[in-house]
């Protein structure tokens, strides 16, 4: 049976980035598959394997695709499938088959039972029982850090059904991304990477393929525990600059007005001067838009309950976190959990457009 794995599905957008891949592909011509292999970065990998085509995966597998690297991908959504598929790229119906057709495999998924599904289940990554064929898993998702553990310490206790190079065992990085969609389409993500170091090493020319940052955290599942920390303070981030601007209003000071004065000193964060809740004051973010695209708030009540989760698991007591939680909850529960998460300066502080 195929898995369930995908966030929200296909943006709007989506046609006119198959057409961006489609006028792109290596796989258009003779000609251009061997311009395309030409510049695949120096790597000791050569088939990638992706699951999880979301709004994420899709357009990260996108980028891979233009670097030159020979592909398989899996997805429950058929008509993103039947995208890549017309690029030439070859589907699969399971993850276990992607495996089997690949050096190395990249998850993006939406939560940890769909990461523990996609290994452990039926069909999964891991079906083969102690031996698999990639010799590098690479989890994107945004998962808790121990679950991320588990994974990585199931995956090396496999053997690899035919040993390459120096290596003996598979390994297993987990490698959330930071940058979100349009950073996605760009290129330009930023990946925090837990896991072996050489691993980390020899996948990078893969990471630079859809991002423009790498950092390495260190052991395992140390990626999704910089991810969940980023994501709490992106949210209690928001939630105090949309605070700010909504008592700057009612006190009489216009956000655009307010937004130069934080910008311009102490308080001055990503939340303020990159993607501004008020709309009206700034071009290019989800706030222009009526809070459509971007990073939803039910995705963002999910990693703050993450790091709930995780503070608990370590004995942290986090208050911003659990007001922030609280927040993001009811926004879900009023009917916005699809709106981006900086709707919460309108939905739950009720502030105004900028006229």
């Amino acid at each position: 049976m195929t898995m369930a794995i995908c966030r929200v599905r296909v943006l709007p957008s989506l046609s006119n980035l198959k057409s961006t891949v489609l006028l792109s592909s290596p796989f258009q011509s003779s000609a251009m598959r061997r311009f395309f292999s030409s510049q695949v970065p120096s790597c000791q990998f050569e088939s990638v394997g992706f699951i999880g085509l979301g709004n994420m995966g899709f357009r990260m597998a996108s980028n891979l695709m233009k670097a030159g690297y020979k592909m398989a991908v899996h997805d429950v959504n058929c008509n993103v499938m039947k995208m890549f598929s017309d690029m030439g790229v070859p589907t699969k119906e399971t993850p276990f088959e992607v495996a089997e057709a690949s050096d190395v495999v990249i998850t993006m998924l939406p939560s940890s039972s769909h990461v523990l599904d996609v290994y452990n289940g039926p069909n999964g990554l891991l079906q083969g029982g102690n031996s698999v064929r990639p010799q590098l898993l690479i989890d994107s998702s945004t998962i808790d850090p121990q679950t991320s553990r588990n994974i990585s310490a199931a995956v090396s206790n496999c053997i690899l059904k035919e040993k390459k190079d120096s290596w003996e065992n598979p390994v297993m990085l987990d490698a959330p991304v930071s940058g979100g969609v349009l950073a996605a389409e760009a290129g330009t993500l930023t990946f925090m990477v837990g896991g072996s170091e050489d691993a980390y090493q020899a996948a990078k020319p893969l990471f630079l393929s859809m991002g423009k940052n790498t950092i390495y955290c260190g052991g395992a599942g140390n990626g999704a525990a910089a991810k969940i920390c980023n994501n709490l303070t992106m949210a209690v981030s928001m939630l105090g600059v949309s605070e700010a601007l909504t008592l700057g209003q009612s006190l009489g000071i216009s956000a655009s007005t307010l937004t130069k004065i934080l910008n311009s000193s102490s308080a001055r964060c990503w939340s303020s001067d990159s993607y501004n809740p008020v709309p009206g004051v700034m071009e290019g973010v989800p706030a222009s838009r009526n809070y459509g695209g971007g990073f939803a708030s039910k995705l963002m009540a999910k990693d703050l309950n993450l790091a709930l989760a995780s503070a608990k698991e370590v004995g942290v007591d986090c208050p911003l976190t659990s007001q922030a939680q609280d927040i993001y909850a009811k926004l879900c529960e009023n009917g916005h959990d699809s709106k981006d998460f900086s709707c919460v300066f309108q939905h739950y502080y009720g502030g105004k457009d900028e006229v």
